[in-house]
């Protein structure tokens, strides 16, 4: 059976997968986004995490992203190993080209994402949090 958590996070990729990027329903309203590698590293809160996101999808077209492993980790995070695609709309380049498969972690507190992770790469969000890159797929 599965967690609310995990139920939780599900519906926010259902909505990814769509394309549609426009529910902050499931934040918390102080939820803060941690950029933990790739080309800019950081952190924000939503509203400028919302900005840099807007911005970021409107260089594509038909942005979606895939959950390929979703599991919890603890009663208060859940791991999401996913894939993007979509097309760069000046250059046509391929998003899986770019940043084929990333990672995420979702710190979750009364039904609310309070801290979202963001790895570019896979291999740094299992090092992160001490797993196996074969480590097998569970609950998605």
């Amino acid at each position: 059976m599965a967690s609310a958590n995990l139920d939780l996070v599900r519906s926010i990729y259902a909505g990814w997968e769509r394309g549609d990027f426009s529910s902050t329903v499931w934040a918390h309203p102080e939820m803060k986004v941690v950029f933990a590698d790739g080309p800019a590293p950081g952190s924000a809160g939503l509203a400028d995490t919302g900005r840099q996101w807007r911005d970021f999808l409107s260089a594509w077209e038909s942005v979606r992203v895939e959950i390929s492993e979703c599991r919890e980790l603890d009663d208060e995070r859940v791991f999401v190993l996913a894939r993007w695609s979509g097309q760069g709309k000046a250059s046509g380049l391929e998003l899986a080209q770019t940043q084929p498969a990333g990672a995420n972690v979702f710190h979750i507190r009364d039904g609310s994402v309070t801290r979202l992770v963001l790895y570019w790469s896979r291999d740094g969000a299992l090092a992160d949090l001490g797993l196996a890159p074969d480590s097998g797929s569970s609950g998605s």
